[in-house]
């Protein structure tokens, strides 16, 4: 199954990707493959060098501007005129979608694909990588709404919380029917 990742192009301490490299793993001895930002740097490189060398495929969807720090062997790689495309068609092309520990263009796409799919407009499975904390608030925050009435729908069948990997792709699997 093709698996969207969402995450950071920084370079991370261990604390960040140690868990990041070990879900990729996973990913790629499950025979799946990862579509992400398509970059050749920070987490991103670590997650696509952890499912390339572990048997899955990589399919990068980078955006014009970025496409210099693209990685050359993905076994497919489109260049997006912008960032609303880019994310357009990494959600075009996944059958799920995970969001790691990242910055301000992580946390844009992960409320743009929970908004989508609040309104119907996708039905994927959507997690949120909690790494050591990082989505704390904002996992407070989401409950908050969803407790005064501001999402349409309740939290649960807008996002899955898994606390590490291996819930992460358990919950995928249950899901998704992923395997």
């Amino acid at each position: 199954m093709n698996i969207c990742v969402f995450l950071s192009a920084a370079d991370l301490d261990d604390r960040y990707t140690r868990p990041a490299r070990e879900f990729a793993e996973l990913l790629g001895k499950g025979g799946h493959t990862l579509v992400w930002g398509g970059s050749e740097s920070g987490l991103m490189k670590v997650v696509a060098d952890g499912v390339r060398e572990s048997g899955g495929r990589l399919v990068g969807v980078s955006v014009a501007f970025l496409s210099g720090t693209a990685r050359a062997d993905a076994d497919e790689l489109v260049v997006a005129a912008d960032l609303a495309e880019r994310k357009a068609l990494l959600l075009a092309k996944s059958d799920a979608v995970v969001v790691m520990v990242g910055g301000m263009g992580t946390l844009d796409e992960a409320t743009e694909i929970l908004e989508l799919r609040k309104h119907g407009l996708h039905d994927k499975p959507v997690v949120l990588l909690n790494t050591a904390g990082f989505y704390d608030g904002l996992k407070q925050q989401l409950r908050r709404m969803d407790e005064e009435g501001f999402l349409p729908l309740p939290l649960t069948e807008l996002v899955f919380f898994a606390e590490d990997g291996v819930s992460a792709l358990a919950y995928l699997q249950e899901t998704a029917g992923i395997r």
